[in-house]
């Protein structure tokens, strides 16, 4: 046999990042303390080294940001929507010249590979921008009336998996409808959505329309039961999401919600196998596992389940595991010890309910969050790690015999975000992808996203979409 290739180091510039030593808060263009004095730090997730130190905001904080909001509201709404799309392709056009230093941040206080947050978050996040300035002044052919109005004050709260790129899906639809937001990133995530505020400031949006309050999950409570706002986008958890929900049932406030998944991958035997691997890799591997449409649940038709795995675990061994800022790193860190500690509790439940755990051989960095790549097979639907959202790199196989057996395991969940088919019957993709419960069903490939394409689940999943014509639903008074 040839000797293995080895490679060379190929690391990021760090350079390319200027990260102050503390952040206030973003409020009426412009940055500030917070009232009470609070503070907390932004660690990275592959060396724990503190990164900066960030404003905390509180109920007086909340109460300034949704006034400066309701302030700017009048005169942003006005706009014609020619004008108000004229910031937003200012917006997407800073964040492409930006786009190499926002990706190295993001990697820093994130903890995904440089190469996914380079090629993937930041393209989106400024096709995000550009495709709804293209709807800003044509809204009254969005099929929702011939004068469809803004709603007002938007409560953005966005999760830590995606920083910047939930922050365009989020902030872009509402600026294009003509509402004005109060966004709060997630606190171990937040540096990303303060160099956003910057780029407001460079593309020269009138003080107001865009305010972002750093805190935890206190400051995201307190924002969204504020009396101010107008609507409430949330992306997270699940049970958050049902504390969401108590809290604005009852009142006049417009709700999404895009919540946890355990998405199902489902490869049939006439599947090419090569391509297959691919996907599921994809599905579950990309940003570690931590997506909320992950295809955490793989469903192999029985025939071909044994030549689908060798080839899995063989691709697994090829992945590189390390320095998220390396180039050639395919798995970074888990974003925060927390979420390590819940990752590891359910893969050793995995393992004490009887079900075969597999990992590549993989030298995992002594400083930092990490989690190896794992497979687990032998996994019947009882199993906790075939329920739960696990939010890790983690992968349990459960096999099929017919198409009916495989629509039964797949729907077998408490969520509806997303699936994938396998399969070179286009018939069989239609009807599998009709019977399916899940706002997205991917065909012969997974984790793709497009900003014209609405995302959104069923269930505990969440309700509501994101992105392309329905999305823009959620942020116009119909």
């Amino acid at each position: 046999m040839s000797p293995m290739f080895e490679y060379a180091p190929a690391p990021e510039s760090r350079a390319v990042v200027d990260i102050a030593p503390s952040y206030g808060l973003f409020v009426d263009g412009e940055f500030r303390e917070a009232a009470g004095g609070r503070s907390f730090k932004t660690l990275s997730p592959s060396t724990e080294e503190v990164l900066a130190e960030v404003a905390h905001a509180g109920a007086e904080d909340v109460d300034a940001a949704v006034a400066a909001a309701r302030r700017a509201f009048a005169s942003w709404s006005a706009l014609p929507g020619s004008e108000r799309a004229k910031y937003l392709f200012r917006i997407a056009r800073i964040i492409q010249e930006r786009s190499r230093e926002l990706a190295v941040l993001e990697t820093l206080d994130n903890g995904k590979p440089i190469r996914e947050t380079r090629d993937a978050d930041l393209p989106l996040v400024a096709a995000h921008f550009f495709y709804h300035a293209g709807w800003a002044d044509k809204l009254a052919h969005a099929g929702y009336g011939p004068d469809p109005r803004p709603l007002g004050v938007a409560a953005q709260v966005i999760p830590w998996n995606f920083p910047l790129l939930m922050l365009a899906w989020k902030v872009a639809p509402a600026l294009a409808c003509g509402n004005t937001v109060v966004l709060k990133p997630a606190e171990t995530t937040p540096l990303s959505a303060l160099f956003f505020a910057d780029v407001c400031r460079q593309a020269g949006l009138p003080k107001g329309v865009v305010n972002i309050l750093t805190g935890d999950g206190s400051t995201g409570a307190a924002l969204v039961a504020h009396e101010g706002v107008d609507k409430v986008a949330f992306t997270g958890s699940t049970a958050v999401g049902k504390q969401i929900a108590r809290t604005v049932a009852g009142t006049r406030k417009k709700l999404t919600l895009e919540l946890g998944g355990k998405g199902a991958n489902i490869v049939f035997d006439d599947a090419p196998i090569d391509q297959a691997v691919e996907g599921i890799v994809n599905g579950i591997y990309f940003n570690q596992g931590q997506v909320c449409c992950a295809g955490s649940r793989l469903l192999v038709q029985e025939s071909v389940q044994d030549e689908l795995l060798e080839a899995l675990r063989r691709r697994l061994s090829t992945l590189r595991v390390g320095d998220p800022l390396d180039k050639n790193t395919d798995v970074g860190a888990i974003n925060s010890a927390e979420q390590l500690a819940r990752i590891t509790e359910l893969a050793d439940s995995g393992e004490a309910e009887g079900a075969e755990r597999w990992s590549p051989a993989c030298e995992l960095p002594e400083r930092g969050f990490w989690f190896a790549p794992t497979v687990f097979t032998n996994v019947t639907q009882a199993h906790r790690i075939a329920r739960e959202e696990i939010f890790g790199p983690v992968l349990s196989v459960l096999s099929f015999r017919t198409p009916d057996e495989a629509v039964a395991k797949a729907n077998n969940s408490q969520y509806g975000l997303s699936a994938g088919v396998w399969t070179e019957k286009g018939s069989r993709i239609l009807a599998m992808a009709n019977r399916l419960r899940a706002g997205v069903v991917w065909a012969n490939t997974f984790n793709k996203f497009d900003p014209t394409s609405p995302f959104g689940g069923y269930r505990e999943s969440g309700f509501g979409r994101e992105g392309g014509r329905h999305g823009l639903e959620a942020y116009l008074d119909v």
